[in-house]
């Protein structure tokens, strides 16, 4: 997970006086801040446009989250549903060491997985394997490969890119005990929520089911991880085949729905109470022209940034949930 530009100042200040005592420590501070900004997007989330998660697991699954490092497996259908395991993440007490490698970066960075072995807290480390979003382009390329590879074709998943996968299960078998099997869509009769539908206010409701697999139980040899991969989009396939066309129920294991947080709101509102006070202690230091074109500037950059935010991760092209 990479941090955002605000939070340069801090990482500097900790490396400078905290990584040379205690790295550990270091990856503490780094974790707490880390948590404090993405909890300003889970409030979007969660308290803005009220978006509602429907949590498919078992009880032992349940019961784990959120205590031991697992690697987390989920398809790629649309902008925000890396933000979705954030909720995830946040919701079961990691979302400062929750991490997420994207295309087709994993196999790049065997070292970085080794360095993750003596991390201090519970982690989670997201892999997007199909390697890109679900979109109308690339579940056609999606069907020619498998036409050519002879492999099953797919109808609602990208076909998963291996390598990663099998670098990453091969630096962390040792100190990973479990994967998470993640299968993410939104309610059947809604569209992916994106971006600019969250920060709309726009509703909805997705279904997101979790699957443990402990990492003792994979195969041992690199084509048979691989092929393990490949089952389990094959799986996911045939489950949202079976949910888009014919059921009304999503998945066979309990659903489970997780009230919204409150830090979340806490953290906004205590935002909100700084910017109110520190607008009344503008008012007494600058002139009213000084103010107005202070507040035209900001509202000027937070449009375009918002914009920019928009633009950079909303997919083109997204396949509606009743295409088929």
């Amino acid at each position: 997970m990479k941090a955002s530009s605000s939070t340069s100042f801090s990482f500097c200040y900790a490396s400078l006086l905290i990584r040379p005592v205690s790295i550990s420590w270091y990856r503490r501070i780094n974790t707490s801040v880390v948590e404090l900004l993405w909890l300003q997007l889970i409030w979007l989330f969660d308290w803005w446009a009220c978006i509602k998660i429907n949590l498919y697991a078992d009880a032992e699954t349940l019961e784990l989250l959120g205590k031991e490092h697992a690697l987390v497996l989920c398809n790629h259908r649309g902008d925000i549903d890396w933000l979705i395991g954030w909720v995830t993440a946040q919701r079961s007490g990691c979302l400062g060491s929750t991490l997420a490698i994207m295309r087709k970066e994993a196999k790049y960075f065997p070292a970085g997985f080794n360095q993750l072995k003596d991390f201090p807290t519970t982690f989670w480390l997201a892999l997007f394997v199909e390697g890109t979003r679900f979109t109308r382009e690339n579940l056609e390329a999606a069907k020619d490969y498998a036409s050519l590879k002879g492999v099953p074709s797919p109808r609602n998943v990208l076909i998963p890119r291996t390598k990663g996968f099998v670098s990453a299960v091969a630096h962390m078998r040792s100190f990973v005990p479990a994967i998470y099997d993640c299968t993410y869509t939104v309610h059947k009769k809604q569209s992916p929520p994106t971006f600019l539908s969250m920060f709309s206010g726009q509703p909805s409701e997705v279904n997101l089911q979790m699957r443990r697999y402990q990492m003792s139980q994979l195969p041992e040899t690199a084509d048979n991880i691989a092929q393990w991969l490949q089952d389990r989009f094959v799986a996911k396939d045939a489950q949202l085949e079976n949910y888009f066309t014919t059921n009304d129920v999503f998945s066979d294991l309990d659903v489970h729905q997780i009230c919204r947080p409150i830090k979340p709101l806490v953290l906004v509102l205590t935002w909100f109470c700084l910017l109110i006070c520190g607008s009344f202690k503008l008012l007494q230091w600058f002139s009213m022209a000084n103010i107005i074109c202070f507040f035209v500037f900001f509202l000027v950059v937070e449009a375009l940034t918002v914009r920019l935010l928009i633009q950079s991760t909303q997919s083109r092209g997204t396949v509606p949930n009743n295409l088929y």
